[in-house]
């Protein structure tokens, strides 16, 4: 059967959790490989993650999902009640990832309207015989089949760990599967707190119980220190608990009802008989509401227009002819500060931290170090960094490729690192920052660095560069490798080879208006920089006129704008038009010739010259004059506009005319190349 994963909130949520529980899976097991060793906390991590999978999958009717869950969680209640076992940390990480391609696999087919109808049945068989094989090997034979994970209560006249307390944990409305919801909670507080007794008591073996949990609470008794604050704070941090009422339970003999009692279990009544004698705390978390994007681009879409509108108010020309508006002024301001105010809450809600993207490249590492037989150690920074979420889809296959030819053509054989007397773990940063209104993404290796003089050859067989032109810098030949279909290997392997890999990456961040910047040095590294802008929706731009046209370029790219003097101008022997600006060279590119366009100013002189830069090379823009600064919404081009070269996108000015974002990039590129 085949399921609608856009109109069923159970089974979208279900899609959600399945993803999310396997990628922090992924991360679990990837971190503690390089180890040769699982901790117990991580063991039981894994063991409630498979519990939980098994579970809602079984209840929505996944059985090969739920079977690989199954198998893998009785492996860790094995492992887990074993602790002095001699394990193979590689083959287990190796069947634990293989359950987790499977379990992502089925999901992802269900998400795209599929069916999740794959045998899991050789993935079966090597758990269960990695299973039989430790088994073996350690000094009991216990049947997995047979031992369901139960939580166990203290017995009568335990002594209790810290304080008594008594707890009433609702979920949030519509979130389903209250008992999956409510054994989530259990497994959180057996590694924190002495668990004495929960109700319903049989939330794993009776679906039903979700609608008493629904209507009545979660109620948990348990022991532990702390207080009440720290209490809270744990307990809402959990996931889909929307409030909470607890207290304390004071008095030996209370405490020893509550542990030894068989039908004390506490109802609503008992709890309000209790309030005057015992500390009672009822709190409810900040709500968080799932919504979908295309809701929220609406809604950006709508907040573009209303900065338009507010534009062509204020600068409607009938307005002119009065001098004196204050109040009409005063009144502008304030809806300016309220609109920007508007735009900063739109903008905040649509930026996704990079953690996602960054946390799949371990696994990329991972796979790509045992099949290259290279030791590959993969560090992260500023995974926490955001970027509009329309952006970060345009940044995982370039991240990807990256990572990937920082392994395969970066880091070295091992006996070649040996040999440069490096260690022999080959280390890959992968770093995010934030600088201005751009955001960095750096791909940094401690290899053999990019090899100059061979890049140099290939560009000049590929009739990139002539054999006369011997003045490039280390920044220009590094800067071929990006070019589409350039590649120095000799030979095709299974990840590299083609010249493609580069040219994803180049085209991916030109066509969300960013550049990518490589710089390497020989047998120290390679280090690959993406600047990107942090959203494509809303820019500050500065506004320019060549004849009749008006022309947007985006402020960040702008380094300096002067008027030129008559006689300053020169040609190189290329035929380009060159200017000397405090003893740097530039080149200058005429935006009315460019663009065909007809105008009066045509001399130097007459007009205003734009010094404009991307990925550290510069350009200067010849055009009419500068008409001012503003905000301005992208509007994305035509699609038989997209393929003229130097424009990037559109926009519409306060006084009504359109306008065209240019590419600065796209124009240095054009010019220089």
């Amino acid at each position: 059967m085949a399921w609608d994963a856009g109109s069923d909130p159970i089974l979208d949520m279900f899609i959600f959790e399945t993803l999310q529980l396997a990628d922090q899976l992924e991360k679990v097991v990837l971190t503690n490989e390089k180890y040769s060793s699982f901790k117990m906390e991580k063991i039981n991590e894994v063991f409630r993650i498979m519990h939980t999978i098994k579970g809602s999958a079984a209840m929505m009717f996944f059985n090969n999902i739920s079977a690989v869950a199954h198998s893998m969680e009785d492996l860790f209640f094995y492992i887990r009640e074993n602790e002095l076992l001699e394990l193979d940390y590689s083959e287990l990480c190796d069947l634990i990832l293989a359950g987790i391609d499977f379990i992502k696999m089925e999901t992802v087919k269900i998400q795209e309207g599929g069916e999740a109808d794959s045998v899991p049945d050789k993935l079966l068989q090597q758990i269960q015989g990695f299973l039989d094989s430790i088994k073996q090997n350690g000094n009991e034979n216990l049947s997995t089949a047979e031992t369901s994970p139960e939580i166990s209560l203290p017995d009568a006249g335990i002594d209790l760990e810290g304080n008594l307390y008594r707890t009433v944990i609702f979920f949030e409305d519509g979130c389903e599967m209250e008992n999956i919801r409510a054994f989530n909670v259990i497994s959180k507080m057996e590694d924190t707190f002495q668990l004495l007794r929960y109700f319903p008591p049989d939330i794993i073996e009776n679906a039903d119980t979700s609608l008493a949990i629904r209507e009545n609470g979660f109620i948990v008794e348990f022991a532990g220190d702390g207080t009440l604050e720290e209490l809270e704070k744990f307990f809402l941090s959990l996931p889909f608990v929307e409030s909470i009422e607890i207290r304390e339970l004071t008095g030996e003999t209370e405490q020893a009802e509550a542990a030894v009692s068989e039908d004390a279990c506490p109802d609503e009544e008992q709890a309000h008989d209790d309030q005057n004698k015992n500390t009672r705390v009822s709190l409810k978390k900040q709500s968080i509401i799932s919504v979908q994007l295309t809701k929220l681009d609406k809604l950006l879409d709508l907040v573009g227009e209303l900065v338009i509108s507010e534009a062509m108010v204020t600068n409607n020309p009938d307005l002119a002819q009065f001098r004196d508006l204050e109040n009409f002024k005063k009144a502008a301001r304030q809806h300016r500060k309220i609109i920007n105010e508007l735009q900063d809450v739109v903008m905040s809600i649509r930026m996704v931290p990079l953690n996602g993207i960054f946390q799949r490249m371990h696994r990329i590492v991972w796979d790509m170090s045992k099949k290259l037989d290279k030791q590959v150690e993969l560090i992260t920074l500023g995974e926490e960094t955001e970027v509009d979420k329309n952006i970060i889809e345009h940044l995982s296959d370039p991240i990807m490729h990256l990572i990937r030819n920082a392994v395969d053509h970066g880091i070295e054989p091992l006996e070649e690192r040996m040999a440069k007397g490096k260690p022999a773990a080959g280390r890959i940063q992968l770093e995010a920052k934030s600088e201005g209104g751009d955001v960095l993404i750096t791909v940094r290796d401690d290899g053999g660095g990019l090899d100059k003089e061979k890049i140099l050859r290939k560009a000049i067989e590929q009739g990139l560069v002539s054999e006369t032109e011997t003045g490039l810098s280390d920044h220009e030949v590094y800067n071929f490798i990006i070019l589409p279909g350039f590649s120095t290997n000799q030979e095709v392997t299974e990840y590299s080879g083609r010249g493609v890999g580069m040219d994803v990456v180049a085209e991916n961040i030109e066509e969300i208006g960013g550049s990518v910047q490589v710089d390497s040095r020989p047998g120290i590294g390679t280090a690959i920089t993406m600047r990107i802008p942090l959203t494509l929706a809303i820019m500050d731009g500065m506004g320019i006129r060549v004849g009749r046209s008006i022309y947007t370029i985006p402020i960040t790219a702008i380094r300096e704008s002067f008027k030129a003097g008559e006689g300053e101008v020169f040609t190189d022997p290329d035929g380009l038009e060159m200017i000397m600006v405090r003893g740097e060279c530039l080149t200058i590119l005429r935006l009315h010739k460019l663009f065909g366009i007809e105008t009066p100013v045509t001399e130097i002189h007459e007009g205003i010259v734009i010094i404009v830069e991307n990925a550290k090379r510069t350009l200067c823009l010849f055009a009419d004059e500068l008409i001012g600064e503003q905000q301005v919404v992208v509007k994305a081009l035509p699609r038989y506009l997209k393929k003229i070269r130097g424009i990037s996108g559109c926009t519409l000015l306060g006084d009504g005319r359109s306008s065209l974002i240019l590419d600065i990039a796209g124009l240095i590129n054009c010019q220089l190349n």
